[in-house]
């Protein structure tokens, strides 16, 4: 990917490093209790987290210091989601809100509640901003065998795609279904607004190479390669040995990958329509 002489956005807030208060559920423990229980229950566990109590305190943040090359390198892939959502959204008569990115180590308070690196990059709609541990891009590597700086700029890209989905509505309608459906029928549309996150993710790459000539040979198979690392059924055979189809939250590791191309094929919101028909 090329990206080393690209805008850097003005939207990084760096909190490595800085002390965070724990709350009562216990701090680290608690949330990664949460977590685990979560992934195995099969709900997202963003969703458990909004519920945690607010009480936890996170020191102001910073700008990333200069010569950091990963902190460098996300803030140029925000700044190329910035220039292709605000483009997109002005062809269509909308005003396209800039989110914050958050770079964070080991834990992180957010308005959507405390969170730990475990629980991987996520969105809280609530402040409007992205939270990533960047040590996650060493697990993508090490760990889920997906290498790559595409790779890596798929997954800003995804949390990217949830806040167009906030901005659209999207998100709020289908939240407002948590409680009034059963959990398996909520698993089903969360299920489409991962992969509806995919599809946007799609879009920002192919819009961004047109603007600024930013893929190079091989990064369209390393967000592939992301996508599938992230499936469900892969996460869940690699933690379990066994696979429930009922309890995803994210779709299956070839519903992501063909989420992403179509939204790469196509360019267009529209086409990124999930939560119709049947087949996914």
């Amino acid at each position: 990917m090329k990206w080393e002489d690209e805008r850097r956005s003005d939207n990084v807030e760096d909190r490595r490093g800085m002390p965070i208060s724990r709350g009562a559920l216990g701090g680290g423990i608690g949330t990664l209790i949460i977590v685990l229980a979560a992934l195995f229950l099969g709900v997202d566990p963003t969703a458990l987290l909004t519920q945690m109590p607010q009480n936890q305190v996170q020191a102001p943040a910073s700008k990333p210091p200069a010569h950091d090359k990963m902190a460098e390198f996300v803030s140029v892939v925000l700044a190329d989601t910035e220039d292709v959502w605000k483009d997109i959204f002005r062809r269509s008569g909308k005003t396209y809100r800039e989110p914050k990115l958050v770079l964070y180590s080991g834990a992180v308070q957010s308005a959507c509640g405390f969170a730990e690196s475990a629980m991987g990059p996520f969105y809280c709609p609530q402040d409007e901003k992205v939270y990533i541990d960047l040590q996650f891009y060493d697990e993508l590597q090490r760990r889920f065998k997906a290498p790559g700086d595409f790779a890596q700029a798929y997954v800003i890209a995804h949390e990217i795609g949830h806040h167009v989905q906030k901005l659209l509505g999207i998100t709020d309608r289908v939240h407002t279904m948590q409680g009034r459906i059963s959990q398996s029928e909520y698993n089903r549309l969360s299920v489409r607004l991962e992969l509806q996150a995919d599809c946007f993710a799609g879009i920002w790459a192919q819009q961004a190479d047109r603007m600024k000539k930013i893929v190079e040979p091989g990064d369209f198979e390393e967000a592939l390669g992301a996508a599938s690392a992230v499936g469900d059924d892969r996460l869940q055979k690699q933690a379990r040995g066994y696979v429930v189809p009922d309890s995803f939250t994210h779709g299956s590791s070839e519903q992501r990958m063909r989420w992403f191309r179509k939204g790469y094929d196509a360019g267009q919101v529209s086409q990124c329509n999930t939560f119709e028909g049947q087949a996914l």
